[in-house]
């Protein structure tokens, strides 16, 4: 049926009408979103219609690649102004090194709670949060001025995650055998799950945020667990007798899990979907901590009991490198310059720290610190909300 002329300009107008609309609809949408991620935080495209992501959490900048936000200089204007420094937990001195990344010197030393572990950047980037394992405590430290704070009670911190919409800490309780989830912020209870594994330690989180692997050093287990209903709806023992997971961390593309085993001396690559039988890379003795270039092409695995780090390429899934610090050592927990040129790691058993080239293997610097040197941060980093550990930026 023909229409009239007028007819023809009232569709047009309620066309326009609806767009604008639309359109100031988004714009609102990306103003909360600014918000949230920084004032000065560039407008993030559109989430990926296969995701199905975790509500509050921040959309994904590139389904392909998880770790898009974490080129080199893209630091969020909340941690722009901080100085750089490299914060090394002393698990058996109870202090905090901290070093001057610029000219590898030692710039601050001080007491934290019995048997700091790690050193983790919370969810907002404003707070480093110190887990004293022993001491049933967290200890925030100031990454603007790098001063410590007044410790907040948590019981057996051994390590810290957050979830990907922020609202939850959860606190790896490895000796309680326990999940803790807290309020972000206060670090309050909010559900405490018990777990029938021995020795839960580490984590990373699946690309929509709805679910997170967990190792289990002592029993040589790996746990799903549901974010939403803070719930292990998945358990498996890895098919290696003895086997020690440690570090866990997600492809760039965000199908597969990677999982240090210290007594399988290599590497579980895990499909965290479907939860089948990982298979393993040989990468080196003790092989404990894993760490994403700037450019999301390779991995870095130190291996713990022989004093080397091996290099893994994504996109060829095999190893590329192998790097042996000068005259061995302990190479344990760390992570990568803001820069991305050097790949910081503490030594565990030679209390010290290296600083090596990502470029080259060359060791930079071999500097001196407190007795059991585990997990260091290196901050601030770039990226625009961190998910824990020593720092797992997204």
């Amino acid at each position: 049926m023909r229409t009239t002329k007028a007819a023809r300009l009232l569709a047009a107008g309620a066309a326009l009408t609806a767009l604008t609309l639309l359109s100031a609809c988004d714009s609102g949408s990306r103003h909360h979103q600014k918000e949230a991620l920084g004032s000065k935080a560039p407008v993030q495209p559109r989430l990926h219609p296969q995701l199905n992501m975790l509500p509050g959490m921040p959309p994904v900048q590139d389904p392909k690649d998880l770790y898009a936000a974490d080129r080199p200089g893209r630091l969020s204007p909340v941690v722009r102004d901080f100085p750089s420094r490299v914060y090394v937990p002393n698990t058996n001195s109870n202090t905090v090194t901290v070093i001057d990344p610029r000219t590898y010197e030692v710039v601050d030393t001080f007491p934290v709670g019995r048997q700091p572990q790690h050193v983790v950047p919370s969810w907002d980037l404003k707070t480093l949060w110190v887990n004293n394992d022993l001491g049933n405590s967290l200890t925030p430290i100031d990454p603007r001025t790098g001063k410590a704070g007044k410790p907040v009670a948590v019981h057996d911190p051994y390590n810290l995650y957050f979830t990907p919409d922020g609202k939850y800490a959860v606190v790896m309780a490895s000796r309680d055998r326990r999940l803790v989830f807290r309020d972000a912020h206060t670090m309050k209870v909010v559900k405490s799950v018990p777990v029938s594994c021995y020795g839960v330690n580490h984590a990373d989180f699946s690309p929509d945020g709805r679910y997170f692997i967990v190792s289990c050093e002592f029993s040589g287990e790996v746990l799903k667990v549901d974010t939403a209903k803070m719930k292990v709806v998945r358990q498996e023992r890895l098919p290696y007798a003895g086997a020690m997971p440690q570090d866990v961390k997600i492809s760039p593309d965000g199908k597969l899990f990677y999982i240090a085993d210290m007594a399988a001396n290599g590497v579980w690559i895990l499909d965290g979907d479907k939860f089948t039988r990982p298979r393993l890379l040989y990468t080196g003795k003790g092989a404990h901590g894993l760490y994403i270039s700037r450019d999301s092409r390779e991995m870095y695995i130190s291996n713990r009991g022989e004093g080397s780090i091996s290099v893994f390429d994504f996109t060829r899934d095999r190893l590329v490198k192998k790097w042996h610090l000068p005259g061995g050592g302990s190479p344990d927990m760390g992570g990568v310059s803001a820069d991305g040129n050097v790949l910081w790691l503490s030594g565990r058993y030679n209390a010290e720290v290296y600083a090596v080239d990502t470029r080259t293997g060359r060791e930079l610097a071999r500097i001196k610190v407190g007795s059991g040197p585990h997990g260091l941060a290196v901050y601030p980093q770039p990226g625009r909300y961190s998910l824990g550990h020593t720092g797992i930026f997204r």
